[in-house]
């Protein structure tokens, strides 16, 4: 499927260390001809990591997109009636942020962005980056697994040693799982090895 013409929204939230695999992702949609809506939590704007500052990851998103940042629950509303996305991704999606979605909790910008593109019909990518995805957070992973128009991109852990329940998304699947999105379905196998 060509993804020209789609207008798809991009959600940062707070896992920092996976930006650097993300970035590429978003310039390849771009390079496939969508149109990409950066939006962005608090925590991703207002935190300084050893992988960056937040402001520069802001900046860069933008640079990348060509939009402004969507960085307030006001900007991301109109994603709903208004300015509807035809796919929204959340890639990195914290466990915080993913214990929130599957539990109706609308407390960031990026949240509000798949509340809008749910109730619109359309479909939400997540890219789960979580220390806890097979822990207290497992729940919620199955809660939206099991949800409709929500596909993931495939993921797996990524230190079964050092971090048993830790679950990270194969990000260089972004593409190929939006584009099974807007056609309803799930890209699979959808539980990988991380470093295949």
């Amino acid at each position: 499927m060509s993804l020209k013409g789609k207008r798809i929204g991009f959600g940062l939230t707070g896992s920092h260390c996976t930006y650097e695999e993300v970035f590429p992702q978003i310039e390849a949609l771009i390079s496939q001809g969508a149109e990409v809506r950066p939006v962005v939590t608090s925590t991703v704007q207002s935190t300084d990591t050893r992988f960056g500052e937040g402001g520069d990851w802001v900046r860069k998103i933008e640079e990348a997109t060509g939009f402004e940042a969507i960085d307030s629950i006001v900007k991301a509303e109109p994603l709903g009636p208004k300015l509807p996305l035809d796919c929204m991704v959340i890639a990195p999606l914290t466990g915080n942020s993913m214990s929130k979605l599957a539990n109706a909790m609308t407390d960031s910008p990026v949240l509000m962005a798949a509340k809008a593109t749910i109730r619109n019909g359309r479909p939400v990518v997540l890219g789960i980056s979580t220390n806890d995805g097979l822990g207290l957070n497992g729940t919620n992973l199955m809660r939206l697994m099991s949800a409709k128009n929500i596909y993931f991109i495939p993921f797996g852990q990524d230190d079964h040693v050092k971090k048993p329940t830790s679950l990270v998304a194969r990000m260089d699947l972004l593409p190929i799982t939006v584009e099974k999105a807007l056609l309803h379905q799930q890209v699979q196998p959808v539980l990988v090895h991380h470093h295949e």
